[in-house]
């Protein structure tokens, strides 16, 4: 047993991990807490696997420290707390990883390598970096079980999935459809839902788009009436449209002057808003006055219009005009001149019977115009085979002119895009003036129409290369056809788009496919991201089906450049060369690029397509809202992601997509008859062994290479699981169904795989209390445990979890080596040590917050924090050292101990209480920070400041007892609260204090319990004495600073004007506390209503201004208005009323800013409602005073620099100076006392080495010797 506190020279973090690391490995410190908590209530906690074949970065040290704290918490609270590890082995991670360390694709797998040696190069790369995991996990002390971790490779863990699997199965919620799922050409394989919707998998790309023009071939039904004469469907007949033109021109030159009055009153939409055109062609004709949108016609008439055959002439014309759909109405010169005020009513009067030109539908006059589609893939148009319409949205027929043909074109959009293509003012161009090459193009709305009409017409295939048969393309139906983008017309290409592939099946239109060399269905571009390769089609097909000369410039060609290993950054895009294509053939309206939101794969970081693939699904949408019902009985943190992010997820949740076609994973265990009708679902190797034997006994096997019950000697993997037939009840062969399962599903197996359930009962392990993992786990692990866990035992699989942020360099930025932001955890945890990194983690944000890294950050808390509370206990350890204090003694009883002891021990069973809540409700951070505050401000600062005489003057009496084992207990309780964040300082902090005191049984700080807060301690009404003591020394403090009066330097008194007597008591209680803080010899009280102190009350603009807007200048100029009277009211009362225009106005004390003026000789300070009036008046005597204190400062100073022992006497000489021979003949004995001296000597014409500045105007020679 030690007698001495382990004294230290300087505070060394990472000396301090790597001696516990040391000792605990010695002492086997983590098993031994699992040992004695055993039979203990258990806390179930589960580890995230973490995949192996990749290094760990400074993220994993956040993301293990949160599971470490929690789990060290709850042992400290006396339970049972197993960790086993876990790696996550199969996948696509490992895949990728070793076809690049290979040099092979995918399609080498079989080809170039066999896979037996491609499976055996997985599991060798799983456990590449597995001792670098290893290593940080130790370093950093997070207390997991290594040595027996949950692999998901093993037999074992395989088995479980199974049966899992086999379940689920059995409940019919196991199945294979053939569905347009996300897939990953680079990676070759599908991705569930969850996948490609992790975090960073949608991206911001700029991809080449195209506004398609579909030329209709072929209207849905018969035209009717003025369909077929809307304007400028008809062509001039009497005179050709060049000369029209040339006389619309001329015709304007000449107007007469009635029109001239009348188009001044129609020009610009002066007339209700409506849009007037004169001299207009309509046909065969040139009109005075035209509103097209209501198709109303006016005609002046001069004089000759009385002639008889002009007159039938303007009969003819009428009915022409009116059989186009117009109603023609017609003033005389004379009408106009002399009352335009009739005639603008009259044409008012008309406009309102008309209705808005609406023609439903189209019809039949619309072969030859063009429906415009919008996409962002323009590889997917040669398999269109339908163009999709809102059935309740309107559409417009506009006459325009293609932009790079110059070609007059009839196009039909969505009415609420129109301007998206056609600028408004494009509208008042002239058709006559267009050239080739303008910009500007005009256009004309010709017609409207519902969806609904659009229904069933028919257009030309637009890249005619395959014939996908009988019902393709023509309009349907699309209930996801919104106007928010593009033109409100959807292309559809059933073999590459979900929504595509249901509204097509609803409507009977087919998809195209094409036909493999094995007659096999396929669509356009095959599993690679390519067209398929016209030598890989079926030559039948290829002749009845494709054009050739057509398809062959774009055969085998990729889709996206991202699929083409070889493929330059600059080289041209498959998109780009059908766009060019589609330009030249008069097809392509508008061409452009457009940055959109695009999903890409998790591991491979390429686009992914989707893709009609034959997969298994768990029909995971038939517990849809048990899912929904569970989770809300889970505790997050933060709420926001469960009920948010989670919760959201789960409301849109789709089918999981189990199947995966690779080759290093769990394999599916279905097997399968060639036609589909017979086939079995594998739960247990047991059950495999049994259905191998009856395929033995049929000979579709000639031996069980599973019949052996050593799971070392068998391999469930790809490609031995592949070579087992079975036999069907009926006979048949069956075989294994090639898919590999999700690796999601082997992580989210865990709860049940690392017992090897079911062999195994899980129930004192299930669900679990607690887990944490990264906000990214949301849709990937917490989905996958939560989905199984409610499946198969309709529960959830964990009840707490956080979710933590992401860790950001400095500035915000993602961490990436090619950035070159990432940060290395080795060589922080080397230089800062695990505690302080730790500990800068938790409690510089909320874990669930993103965290900006900053090594600054760290070493800022190593200084602060540990650099505080290290100082704390090496004054303890030096002053406890030459009193011999062991805490031998007997604990002083709380009402006997001062005032300070009893306050400091109330804030720590405060403390205690509230760290031990906010653990317990998951909140790190508070209880990082309350820690951190009350070893700072309260026992650093406060505490230790007031009672360093204590400890090192006087008898060894029972005051100084009662603070030694104050400070102890202090301490001893700091190294049992901090220890789950820092557990290495905390475990060197109770070792030093205990194998001296041996209060506690417990060898380590980890296995002794949580401290206990003991209410006899806590004394709020003492608490808030000390917090008003420090309140009013704060602002003594900073007044001093303000006017650069030194602490040292005494000053005569502080008065505060305050009338409640309760107030008065509680500052007298702690009223030597606070003289003796900042130096002052006595504090006076003054009413409220005294004349000495002046003060002023502003307006708070920031919380008047929300609440009262426009009134503020009226209340601001009435709070200039108070009087003394009214601001010692609101100080008291905490409100006022102000009375403002026969209104009343409540105001609060948060509303208004009080402040005290200085006065002469005085300064002073408001705050939080206490008034502090400061005497800065400095008499001769306080001066002397305040020199001898500088003199006692300065010559400590030199002690410790001359390395002399605290309790060494010393003898002191120093020069003569008539200011410090007064001092000395006032306060020489104080001097002498305070630096242990035996003999100071003032001498005349002294010199040495050694001065001391005590003022501007007092340099002294020194000399210091060891008495």
């Amino acid at each position: 047993m030690k007698n001495k506190y382990t004294e230290y020279k300087s505070l060394n973090l990472v000396e301090i991990s790597n001696h516990i690391l040391d000792y605990w490995k010695e002492n086997q410190t983590f098993l031994q807490s699992l040992r004695l908590r055993e039979g203990h209530p258990p806390f179930i906690f589960y580890e995230g696997p973490p995949s192996a074949n990749g290094k760990p970065g400074i993220h994993h040290v956040m993301a293990r420290a949160i599971k470490d704290i929690f789990c060290r918490y709850k042992t400290q609270k006396g339970f049972y707390v197993e960790r086993n590890a876990g790696w996550d082995t199969h996948g696509l991670p490992i895949e990728l990883a070793v076809e690049q360390s290979l040099g092979i694709t995918k399609e080498d797998i079989g080809v170039k390598i066999s896979v037996d040696e491609y499976n055996q190069a997985c599991r060798k790369e799983v456990m590449k970096y597995k001792d670098l995991w290893d290593d940080l996990t130790i370093k950093m002390g997070y207390w997991v079980d290594l040595d027996h971790p949950y692999i998901t490779f093993e037999n074992q863990y395989i088995e479980t999935l199974w049966y899992l699997l086999a379940q689920m199965y059995k409940k019919g919620l196991l199945y294979k459809g053939y569905t347009i799922q996300p897939y990953s050409p680079a990676a070759g394989t599908g991705l569930s839902s969850h996948e490609l919707n992790m975090p960073g998998c949608y991206k911001d790309v700029k991809d080449t788009t195209v506004v398609a023009q579909f030329k209709i071939s072929s209207p849905s039904k018969s035209p009717q009436r003025g369909d077929l004469q809307r304007p400028g469907y008809q062509t001039a007949a009497k005179e050709s449209y060049e000369l029209l033109k040339l006389n619309k021109k001329e015709n304007i030159k000449k107007q007469t002057e009635a029109e001239s009055v009348l188009w001044t009153c129609l020009k610009g939409k002066k007339l209700e808003g409506f849009k007037f055109r004169r001299q207009h062609i309509i046909g065969e004709y040139i009109v005075d006055f035209v509103c097209l949108p209501k198709q109303l016609i006016i005609e002046v008439d001069g004089g000759y219009h009385n002639q008889p055959e002009i007159q039938t002439a303007d009969k003819e014309r009428t009915l022409y005009l009116e059989n186009s759909g117009y109603k023609v109405i017609r003033f005389t010169n004379d009408e106009i001149l002399c009352d335009i005020d009739n005639v603008i009513s009259t044409i008012y009067t008309e406009l309102e019977k008309r209705t808005m030109l609406k023609v439903s539908p189209l019809g039949g006059d619309l072969e030859g115009a063009y429906l415009l589609a919008w996409t962002t893939t323009p590889w997917t148009l040669p398999s269109n085979t339908a163009l999709a319409v809102g059935p309740n949205i309107d559409y417009v027929l506009v006459k325009t002119f293609n932009a790079y043909s110059a070609k007059p074109i009839h196009v039909i959009l969505a009415k609420a895009l129109l301007h998206a293509h056609f600028p408004e003012k494009n509208a008042e161009l002239s058709f006559e003036d267009y050239q080739a090459g303008d910009k500007n193009i005009p256009y004309q709305v010709v017609a409207e129409c519902k969806g609904t009409d659009l229904i069933g017409i028919q257009y030309e295939q637009l890249i005619p290369w395959v014939n996908p048969g009988q019902g393709a393309f023509r309009v349907i139906a699309g209930d996801y056809v919104t106007t928010e983008d593009g033109t409100g017309i959807v292309h559809i290409s059933p073999t590459f788009g979900a929504d595509d592939d249901r509204v097509a099946k609803q409507a009977g239109v087919p998809p195209l496919f094409m036909y493999d060399r094995e007659k096999k269905r396929q669509p356009m571009v095959d599993k690679t991201g390519k067209f398929y390769k016209i030598e890989d089609l079926d030559p039948d097909f290829l002749k009845n089906n494709v054009n050739i000369d057509l398809y062959k410039d774009f055969s085998g060609r990729y889709v996206k450049n991202d699929y083409d290993a070889k493929s330059e950054t600059n080289e041209t895009t498959l998109d780009i060369d059908l766009c060019v294509m589609l330009k030249q053939q008069n097809l392509a309206f508008k061409i452009e690029k457009h940055t959109h939101n695009y999903p890409h794969c998790w591991r491979t970081d390429k686009p992914i397509l989707y893709y009609p693939l034959d997969s298994w699904f768990i029909r995971t949408t038939a517990v849809k809202n048990r899912l929904l019902a569970l989770n809300k009985t889970i505790q997050w943190k933060p709420e926001s992601t469960g009920s948010g992010r989670f919760g959201n997820w789960l409301e849109n949740l789709v089918d999981w997509n189990l199947s995966r076609s690779r080759y290093w994973g769990t394999p599916l265990p279905i097997w399968r008859t060639d036609d589909g009708k017979e086939e079995i679902c594998i739960e247990s190797v047991a059950q495999l062994r049994q259905e191998i034997d009856k395929a033995v006994a049929t000979g579709f096997m000639k031996e069980n290479p599973y019949q052996s019950h050593d799971y070392q000697n068998f391999d469930l993997h790809r490609p031995y699981i592949d070579k087992v037939i079975l036999v069907s009840p009926s006979g048949k062969k069956m075989t294994r169904e090639l898919d590999l399962i999700d690796v999601w599903f082997d992580s989210g197996a865990m709860p049940y795989a690392q017992y090897f359930y079911p062999h195994n009962d899980i129930s004192k392990s299930f669900p679990a209390d607690f887990i944490a993992e990264g906000v990214d786990q949301t849709r990937g692990w917490f989905f996958t445990l939560h989905a199984i866990a409610t499946i198969i035992s309709d529960s959830v699989a964990y009840k707490n979890v956080i979710s933590n942020g992401l860790v950001l360099d400095k500035n915000g930025n993602k961490m990436s080596k090619r950035l070159g932001n990432a940060v290395d955890p080795f060589e922080t945890l080397q230089k800062y040590g695990p505690d302080a990194t730790r500990w800068y983690m938790i409690t510089n944000t909320q874990p669930w917050e993103n965290l900006k890294f900053d090594l600054d950050g760290i070493d800022e808390v190593r200084r602060k924090f540990f650099g505080t509370l290290y100082n704390t206990y090496s004054f303890f350890a030096l002053y406890a050292n030459i009193d011999c204090f062991t805490y031998k003694e007997v604990d002083i009883a709380i009402d006997q101990r001062p005032e300070i002891d009893r306050w400091i021990l109330s804030e720590l069973n405060t403390l205690i209480n509230n760290v031990d809540a906010y653990y317990a409700d998951y909140e790190p951070t508070k209880a990082g920070r309350a820690i951190q505050y009350f070893v700072d401000v309260y026992l650093s600062n406060w505490y230790v400041r007031l009672s360093r005489r204590r400890f090192w003057k006087g008898e060894y009496n029972e005051d100084k007892i009662s603070a030694y084992q104050t400070l102890y207990s202090c301490l001893e309780t700091i190294a049992k609260l901090m220890a789950p964040i820092a557990p290495f300082f905390a475990e060197q902090l109770y070792r030093d204090l205990n194998t001296v005191s041996r209060k506690n049984t417990a060898e380590s700080v980890h296995h002794s319990d949580f401290p206990q807060a003991d209410s006899r301690f806590i004394d709020p009404e003492l608490e808030q004495q000390m917090q008003l003591a420090q309140q009013i020394s704060s602002m003594v403090l900073s007044l001093r600073k303000r006017n650069n009066i030194k602490v040292r330097q005494p000053l005569s008194k502080i008065i505060i004007p305050i009338s409640d007597k309760n107030r008065i008591r509680q500052i007298e209680t702690v009223k030597d506390l606070i003289m003796a803080e900042v130096n002052i010899k006595a504090i006076e009280y003054l009413s409220d209503d005294n004349n000495i102190l002046v003060k002023k009350i502003k307006p708070n603009f920031k919380t008047l201004g929300p609440k009262y807007g426009k009134n503020m200048k009226a209340i601001a100029a009435a709070i200039a208005q108070c009087s003394q009277a009214d601001i010692n009211r609101m100080e008291k009362d905490k409100e006022l009323c102000l009375h403002i225009e026969q209104e009343e106005i409540m105001l609060t004390i948060e509303d208004v800013e009080i402040l005290t003026e200085d006065i002469p000789g005085w300064i002073v300070s408001t705050e939080d409602n206490i008034t502090v009036a400061l005497d800065i008046n400095i008499t001769n005597e306080l001066k002397n005073e305040g020199i001898a204190r500088e003199m006692v400062n300065r010559i400590q100073n030199i002690r410790k620099e001359s390395d002399l022992d605290v309790i060494d006497k010393i003898n002191v000489t120093i020069s003569h100076h008539p200011e410090v021979e007064e001092v000395l003949l006032l306060h020489k004995d104080y001097i002498c006392s305070e630096i242990l001296c035996n003999q100071l000597t003032l001498v005349k014409d002294f010199q040495s080495d050694i001065s001391i500045e005590l003022s501007d105007t007092i340099i002294l020679a020194i000399e210091v010797k060891k008495a």
